[in-house]
């Protein structure tokens, strides 16, 4: 990243001393400043979930390029520059462009409290007013109530994809608190989306429903998905498609699929649309087999895995991905954040693993330790070795089993690092 935006991104990181605080309060403050660009922007698919809710965009935004649509795009986190956060028209935004809106935010918020996430927002928020576009993906970053995404009166569609545990320590404790805070996106009117759920989960969702008038369109009810004979079937009251397996890995990517056809059937895109959802939707560090670069030349004739999922749910999903891959020596190297339920997300793994390599994650003050990591593997009954990083830990991996298959996973900052070291 260029240092001029670098440097207004450092100094918003300062207007606030919690990275999360879970209000609306300042948006709506820094958007009245800003002439309220939330009123003006292309129709808006809002999009919450625990997990799947980046691969679900993904698949949508390909869906919808591939009927000529003008698609602006937010997601966070970043992995390798923050640019990536913001697609304007189906192009990454450019320096000069990210610098104008950073600048305009920073001066209408003055020195005034606010978060990061909710300052970065406004920006990508002024940035799609600006550009004329035909539709709108918004990511929640957490939850979907209080998220600084929540701002957008009447979106075109809402998506709830699946809802499992994961932080706990802004959401809630269980299903039911953490689905009520997703549930928080539904609004009067809007159709909404909803992927797989608990029974716990989706009794939440749809008594919101029932509040709020918003429309729901649920996965097993009225719309359903699942695989045949390696062709991916989906079904709705429109009829029945029989399309390609996704191309982004893994069964559950059978699921988001499920949900961005639903999507893309709700907004009256055709079947070839459809179609390129799940075959062109490109979603990096989610079961990527990395083929090129400098780490994947240190791994030789091993097989490079990358991914950045890090709660139990993730967990599961990487292990019934690896379950479909052909046999290899299975070695991993882990690295993750002292937040997340490190236990429930190595359980489903562990019986699969030869061999985890625990390393900490390079400047993130709240990287868990390697020693912990290896603790934390050892109770899983796993064998562990600490690793200074993850070059190291290829290297002395491909000196046990040349032909391993290696997968790095834990975190989308590790995800990250891993891609801007390996080019």
């Amino acid at each position: 990243m260029s240092q001029k935006s670098d440097v207004i991104l450092e100094r918003m990181n300062a207007l606030h001393p919690k990275i999360i605080d879970l209000t609306l309060d300042r948006m709506w403050r820094l958007l009245a400043a800003l002439e309220n660009p939330e009123r003006h922007l292309p129709p808006v698919i809002h999009i919450a979930g625990t997990n799947g809710k980046g691969s679900t965009q993904a698949m949508l935004r390909a869906g919808l390029e591939a009927s000529k649509k003008r698609v602006h795009a937010y997601t966070s986190p970043h992995l390798a520059r923050f640019h990536e956060r913001i697609v304007l028209a189906g192009k990454i935004i450019s320096e000069p462009d990210l610098i104008k809106i950073l600048a305009e935010c920073e001066q209408a918020n003055g020195p005034t409290t606010i978060t990061y996430f909710e300052i970065t927002t406004c920006a990508a928020i002024l940035a799609f007013s600006r550009v004329q576009a035909d539709f709108t993906l918004l990511e929640v970053g957490l939850g979907g109530r209080l998220d600084a995404t929540n701002i957008i009166e009447t979106p075109r569609l809402c998506i709830i994809t699946p809802v499992s545990i994961d932080h706990t320590g802004y959401l809630g404790e269980t299903i039911e608190e953490i689905a009520a805070e997703k549930a928080g996106i539904l609004k009067r009117g809007v159709p909404c989306i909803v992927g797989p759920q608990t029974d716990a989960g989706l009794a939440v969702i749809e008594a919101e429903a029932e509040k709020t008038g918003a429309r729901l369109l649920v996965h097993g009810q009225d719309w359903h998905v699942w695989e045949e004979n390696g062709r991916l079937v989906f079904q709705d009251e429109s009829g029945l498609l029989d399309l390609p397996l996704p191309a982004l890995i893994g069964a559950h990517q059978v699921q988001n699929a499920g949900a961005a056809i639903a999507a893309l059937r709700v907004l009256s895109m055709d079947d070839v649309a459809c179609e390129a959802a799940i075959t062109n939707a490109i979603w990096p560090a989610r079961m990527q087999h990395l083929r090129n670069g400098p780490l994947v030349k240190a791994a030789n004739q091993a097989e490079l895995w990358l991914d950045g999922g890090h709660n139990p749910a993730a967990g599961l999903a990487i292990a019934e991905a690896l379950g479909r891959l052909s046999d290899r020596p299975l070695f991993m190297i882990c690295g993750m954040l002292n937040t997340k339920d490190i236990g429930g997300y190595l359980a489903p793994l562990a019986p699969l693993i030869d061999q985890l390599f625990a390393v900490s994650i390079k400047g993130e003050p709240a990287t868990l330790s390697a020693k912990d990591t290896a603790k934390a593997a050892d109770a899983a009954d796993m064998q562990t070795v600490i690793a200074e990083d993850v070059l190291s830990a290829i290297q002395q991996i491909v000196k046990l089993a040349p032909n391993a298959r290696i997968l790095i996973c834990g975190s989308l900052y590790l995800a990250g690092q891993v891609l801007q070291d390996n080019g």
